[in-house]
């Protein structure tokens, strides 16, 4: 009894090309690392909503009692008593403002807010470098999470009297949403308008509106990645980093390409598009 071996299928030759076509590069303004601000912020603005207090403006001078019959109530109440000259604020009917503005009691919302945008402003603008540098951020963080989480900044601040912060439910969420739209919008369209494209055999260079694209060729091109930031391009841009890219030729330019995303990702399909050249056959 005898058998044949099946002859091994053909790829057909209509088969879609798996290999990536092209990648495109964006450098990506700093802007970008500040999303925790907002995140924060809409955090803040949902626990300030939810477990905070109703604020009322009282004028200078009120003084609050405790346990006071008011008539019309049933039972001692706790009451704020304004100056005889300096009535409670009215609305535009000339009726009292009720007291109707979230606001936590604590100091933690405001401060875990404030020392992340602070954060944010020494990353994003001050090149920290060095051991002691990562230390000394994280000490700062890790620290005002600790007092938080043990409602200690209340202790603090009463050691100074006059000092609080605090912001309202609706103050968080109108900065934040401010700063999410422009984040978003900076993201999107603004980041966009200068990009690189690499395909086999071609890079593509945009770096300004109206000026058209450049086109180089990538024989001797040579790329160089910088991640020298810790914080910034490993927490805050999840892997990003900084491009440098060295064309080659008589026109040989040099272009920087600060914070781009998935950079190790895309420097790996660049690399096998520069070792790769596309080749057309003759009919």
């Amino acid at each position: 009894m005898s058998s044949s071996t099946p002859p091994n299928p053909q790829p057909s030759a209509a088969a879609p090309q798996t290999r990536t076509a092209q990648v495109t590069i964006v450098s990506h303004s700093p802007f970008f690392y500040w999303w925790p601000v907002w995140m924060v912020g809409f955090l803040m603005a949902g626990v300030t909503y939810w477990n905070g207090s109703q604020m009322a403006f009282v004028p200078p001078g009120t003084v609050a009692k405790r346990a006071v019959q008011v008539e019309g109530f049933e039972g001692p109440r706790d009451i704020l008593v304004a100056p005889a000259d300096h009535p409670l604020p009215v609305n535009s009917a000339s009726e009292l403002k009720q007291p109707q503005m979230r606001m936590m009691e604590s100091n933690n919302p405001g401060m875990i807010w404030a020392v992340t945008l602070c954060m944010l402003v020494v990353i994003t603008h001050i090149q920290l470098r060095g051991v002691w540098s990562v230390v000394a951020v994280l000490l700062v963080l890790i620290v005002t999470v600790l007092f938080a989480f043990f409602r200690l900044w209340d202790s603090v601040f009463s050691l100074f009297e006059g000092i609080d912060i605090h912001i309202s439910a609706s103050g968080y969420l109108a900065i934040s949403t401010f700063l999410f739209i422009i984040w978003l919008l900076t993201f999107l369209l603004y980041d966009r308008r200068e990009y690189m494209v690499f395909s086999r055999g071609q890079l593509r260079v945009r770096m300004a509106i109206g000026t058209g694209e450049i086109v180089y060729d990538t024989r001797g091109l040579v790329l160089e990645k910088h991640r020298n930031a810790l914080f910034r391009h490993w927490l805050l841009g999840f892997g990003s980093g900084d491009l440098t890219i060295n064309t080659s030729g008589t026109n040989a330019r040099q272009f920087e390409m600060p914070n781009v995303l998935g950079i190790d990702y895309k420097l790996t399909l660049i690399n096998t598009m520069l070792q790769e050249r596309e080749v057309v056959k003759a009919m």
